[in-house]
């Protein structure tokens, strides 16, 4: 299982980014990718998450109307559209992979099987 995360950058406030998430080595139609984002010194942040299966989506309410998760089947690639970015969206955003029922809830960052490596957004104020 791979997961390649791209996208991240500096932006201004107010600002939007997206970011993809190139995914192979797993059945892509049948499976959880969730967006993680860490700001230094605090806890892992479960963002949003789409069930690929029947395109269910989780969104957390601090981006909620914000953020928009999607899915390209075709090309195995999620994508995270962020609008009306804010400072404290600043982290480093990781994809992440569950391939099995997630244990806990979808937040839980521990049940999710696979990792990428994460890219740097900044909002600048």
């Amino acid at each position: 299982v791979q997961l390649q995360a791209s996208g991240g950058g500096l932006v201004h406030a107010g600002g939007s980014l997206r970011l993809s998430c190139q995914a192979s080595g797993f059945r892509f139609d049948y499976a959880f990718i969730g967006w993680f984002r860490q700001a230094p010194g605090r806890e892992r942040e479960g963002v949003s998450t789409i069930r690929t299966s029947d395109g269910y989506v989780y969104v957390a309410d601090s981006v909620k109307g914000r953020f928009t998760i999607s899915t390209d089947n075709a090309n195995h690639r999620v994508y995270l559209q962020m609008n009306s970015l804010k400072p404290e969206d600043t982290a480093v955003y990781f994809c992440a992979v569950g391939l099995h029922d997630l244990t806990g809830g979808w937040r839980n960052w521990r049940a999710y099987d696979h990792w990428g490596q994460g890219t740097l957004v900044t909002v600048s104020s």
